[in-house]
């Protein structure tokens, strides 16, 4: 466990209000400037000094609230234990809009959480593991950079092409 660095992009209360560590599209608990900060990902440029302080490294599975690590198997936790967090990763890329996916369903956004994306971005973080090095960390700071230019890019699934494919994730009934 450690302190991450962050700009604040939200009301001070928010992991108590609404769905807490959970943020949605147009979440009412995002400041204006907060909106900006997060879709440009500037909000993550102070992590640098988790970086320089050997808290985080550059590539690596994102640090996550203790609740939302919670919801992986224990295996998975393992995984993420085996190297140090980063300020990206391979599943901060494939979800890099993750608000979209909570968007289509009627179920809370924790459970959708626990049943559909952690098992998902643990699948993402084992793959990673198995494949860490330098020519990978190297593609996934270039691919970082692409999505944060185009968001709607996906030569994650080009570059990478052994990845989990992404599964048919539970919608709401049309």
């Amino acid at each position: 466990k450690f302190r991450i660095w962050k700009f604040a992009t939200m009301l001070k209360a928010s992991p108590s209000l609404g769905t807490g560590s959970i943020t949605l599209k147009n979440d009412w608990r995002l400041t204006p400037l907060g909106k900006y900060l997060r879709g440009s990902k500037v909000n993550e440029i102070p992590q640098l000094i988790n970086i320089f302080l050997g808290e985080m490294s550059v590539v690596g599975p994102r640090p996550l609230m203790e609740v939302d690590f919670q919801k992986f198997s224990p295996e998975i936790q393992d995984q993420f234990y085996q190297c140090k967090p980063g300020l990206t990763g391979i599943a901060s890329i494939v979800f890099r809009d993750e608000e979209q996916f909570y968007e289509n369903t009627e179920i809370d956004p924790h459970e959708y959480d626990r049943l559909y994306i952690a098992p998902y971005k643990g699948a993402l973080e084992k793959w990673y593991r198995e494949h860490q090095g330098f020519r990978t960390d190297m593609l996934i700071i270039v691919l970082t950079a692409a999505v944060i230019i185009f968001p709607e890019n996906n030569r994650v699934f080009r570059w990478f092409r052994d990845l989990p494919p992404i599964p048919v994730f539970g919608k709401k009934e049309e």
